[in-house]
């Protein structure tokens, strides 16, 4: 196994167990709001059918999960799944306000060993989790194996600006800002220490493609936001 991330999946879970209750409130201070425009960008790309069936990897607190059963309708099911419990507490009180209890289930579980038959769901999504996994290329090919032939497989993560001034500012900002922030608004210093951590450390832009290439999907693109602070991968897998 090629690790993309050394820190142990149980410690990654508690950490998010911690900061779940602010987790919400620290993404929208990290990405001064854009991370939801983000999400929305990669959904009208993606152009989710009515009655789709999906499943949303490491879904967190269940935003982009939502978004999901919103597109696929009363008829669409969608699976949220993530190893933390705590996290999907927070994505279960979202989804009954949302009124979405019929079209939403929640399970805690492991991205890297998916417990689903091959060929299931039309739309897998992972969002700013890939990183945070073990080994990335696994969890791709674990997409790969449980969507359907012609289905699509869709990342949403934080990248790497290329631009030198760019990259420098964005290195202090998740370097030393972003921790500070964690400290003072979460009390968590540590736990966003590790998520700027993870973000300088992942894969580039331009290397994740090459990863969906290599698990096997075709039609590979990507789209970056926020000059290259994050980027959307999309494939799908062949018939």
């Amino acid at each position: 196994m090629s690790l993309t991330n050394r820190t142990p999946e149980k410690t990654v879970a508690q950490l998010f167990d911690h900061i779940a209750p602010q987790y919400d409130q620290m993404n929208r201070l990290i990405s001064l709001g854009t991370h939801q425009l983000w999400r929305h960008r990669v959904m009208d790309t993606m152009q989710v059918s009515p009655g789709s069936f999906a499943l949303d990897l490491c879904c967190g607190t269940g935003d982009w999960t939502i978004s999901l059963a919103q597109a696929a309708g009363p008829a669409g099911h969608v699976v949220g799944l993530d190893l933390s419990q705590e996290m999907l507490a927070v994505a279960d009180q979202k989804v009954r306000a949302a009124h979405l209890q019929g079209q939403i289930a929640l399970h805690q579980g492991d991205a890297m060993h998916l417990n689903y038959p091959d060929n299931t769901f039309d739309v897998v999504t992972i969002g700013f989790g890939l990183r945070n996994v073990p080994d990335a290329q696994q969890v791709l090919s674990e997409m790969v194996r449980v969507v359907k032939p012609g289905g699509q497989v869709v990342c949403l993560e934080t990248s790497q600006p290329t631009n030198p001034v760019v990259h420098a500012g964005w290195q202090l900002y998740f370097g030393h800002l972003v921790p500070l922030m964690g400290r003072v608004v979460a009390h968590h210093y540590q736990a966003y220490n590790y998520l700027q951590r993870t973000t300088h450390q992942f894969v580039s832009a331009e290397q994740l493609a090459a990863m969906f290439t290599a698990a096997g999907l075709t039609a590979v693109h990507f789209e970056r936001f926020n000059l290259g602070a994050a980027a959307a991968h999309f494939g799908r897998k062949p018939y």
